[in-house]
């Protein structure tokens, strides 16, 4: 996939990564993106942020993002959620005991390659724009949002969108809508 140019339509500070770590288990994805560490990075910022000033600045803990292939997402999904099956992005909410005054981990996000990859071949969407959704809707259930309810699910929805807004990535439950509704021919 040939790299894109990605200028970050958002400035972030030192602070603002810190509590992300990027951990690249499967080198198809820096053969992808060269820069995919500070693409989720910033995308994991940009929802850590929002969150602080949410909570009036109360700070939130770590969180890790694995980027991984199918096979160790299928693993993961199997041994964890009973799916034996690949998917993009799995969270996983650590459950350790929060200290005062410190930064406990919020927990992790694994993304699989292979299926972020033909998902954006098949919605025709850039891989840079698909990663920061994931990235994003991955953190959004580790501060305790889901989508298994209407109301919950446009909650969430409405959230990711304007995280992503900020980023500079258009609204990915538009563009999917766009793409499933097209007919043969359609553009």
């Amino acid at each position: 996939m040939p790299e894109e140019p990605d200028p970050d339509a958002r400035s972030e500070t030192a602070a603002d990564t810190d509590l992300v770590v990027v951990s690249i288990t499967d080198s198809a994805w820096e053969r992808a993106r060269a820069d995919v560490s500070a693409l989720c990075e910033t995308s994991a910022a940009a929802v850590l942020e929002q969150r602080n000033a949410a909570d009036h600045g109360t700070s939130v803990g770590e969180v890790t993002i694995v980027l991984a292939n199918d096979e160790t997402v299928q693993r993961l999904n199997r041994d964890f959620r009973g799916m034996d099956k690949p998917t993009n992005v799995l969270s996983f909410i650590a459950h350790s005991p929060v200290v005062p005054g410190t930064d406990a981990p919020l927990g992790d996000i694994i993304l699989g390659f292979e299926t972020v990859e033909r998902e954006c071949d098949e919605l025709g969407i850039s891989f840079s724009d698909h990663v920061r959704h994931l990235v994003v809707h991955g953190c959004l259930h580790l501060l305790g949002h889901d989508h298994e309810g209407d109301y919950d699910a446009e909650r969430m929805e409405s959230l990711e969108t304007e995280i992503l807004a900020d980023l500079g990535v258009p609204d990915p439950y538009r563009a999917r809508a766009a793409a499933t509704n097209a007919g043969p021919g359609d553009a």
